[in-house]
């Protein structure tokens, strides 16, 4: 079956959807873009990734091209139209086509919105949570401002490509003072000895999760201590249980962090207890 994007206010083939070739988001990565998990037909927590697009944006002043309603009716006709009901849908929007420059075109330019949709491959996913992964840790060489969610993502894509040739799924990236910020597509998580999770707290180094913030819920639910603050790849080498978030993974146990064993080399019980009712929320979404 051909697979069909959105591209402005457009539903055409994947294969032959295009954007002008003067437009920001290609030529400056002047673009903002989300991922929404999708499970039995259900957008996954959509309106905190609609919240999140806007603030994006907000912050890069640049004009929302539809409303989040109808950007809602657009995701799921989308999926519609691939037959998907288990998948992520992606959206990007760019500051629109202009002249080459650096600066903010002067007459305001309409923003480019495209849309699309991929099937999850879902047994791959379930190997993953129940065998857990390796990362590994390398320098965060990103820019300032990581809490926009960015198409410029050259440092993480580089970052993730050593990781895998290193034989790791993911790389923690690690700031000057040798604290944890998150991983390349991923927030990063440990348990400690004491059982407190611990997540770095929000700031500019890291994107405000979506998934961070429902397992944080889940958490809360439980009862359990938690400490949002930065931590050290020590204390995360010394982690009783370690894992990473992100709308397409759930809570992905790590079972290993530059090679030193975590939680025995199996995944963590607090892993797998949060991870189960963060599903079992996901399945309950409207």
């Amino acid at each position: 079956m051909t697979r069909i994007a959105y591209v402005n206010g457009r539903y055409v083939p994947h294969g032959h959807a295009a954007i002008h070739i003067e437009d920001r988001g290609f030529q400056f990565a002047d673009s903002v873009y989300e991922v929404c998990a999708v499970e039995s037909g259900h957008l996954i927590d959509e309106q905190w990734h609609f919240d999140r697009l806007q603030r994006s944006l907000n912050q890069l002043e640049i004009k929302v091209p539809v409303t989040s309603d109808v950007l809602a009716v657009i995701y799921r006709e989308v999926l519609r139209r691939n037959r998907l009901r288990t998948a992520i849908v992606y959206c990007q929007v760019t500051r629109g086509v202009a002249r080459r420059d650096h600066e903010f075109p002067a007459k305001q330019v309409p923003a480019t919105l495209v849309v699309t949709a991929k099937p999850t491959d879902e047994k791959a996913l379930a190997r993953r949570r129940s065998e857990g992964v390796a990362v590994v840790t390398r320098p965060d060489e990103r820019w300032a401002r990581c809490d926009i969610k960015s198409t410029g993502l050259l440092a993480n894509v580089l970052a993730k490509q050593s990781a895998r040739s290193a034989g790791a799924h993911e790389a923690w990236l690690v700031d000057g003072e040798d604290n944890i910020t998150e991983g390349t597509s991923t927030n990063a998580w440990i348990v400690t000895d004491a059982g407190t999770l611990v997540t770095r707290q929000l700031d500019s180094h890291i994107l405000g999760g979506v998934t961070r913030l429902a397992l944080l819920e889940c958490a809360q639910g439980l009862g359990v201590s938690i400490e949002e603050r930065a931590f050290s790849r020590m204390e995360a080498l010394a982690a009783t249980e370690a894992f990473s978030s992100a709308s397409t993974i759930g809570a992905l146990p790590v079972i290993s962090i530059d090679q030193n064993q975590i939680s025995n080399g199996r995944p963590g019980p607090m892993t797998q207890k949060l991870n189960g009712l963060y599903q079992e929320r996901a399945g309950k979404s409207p």
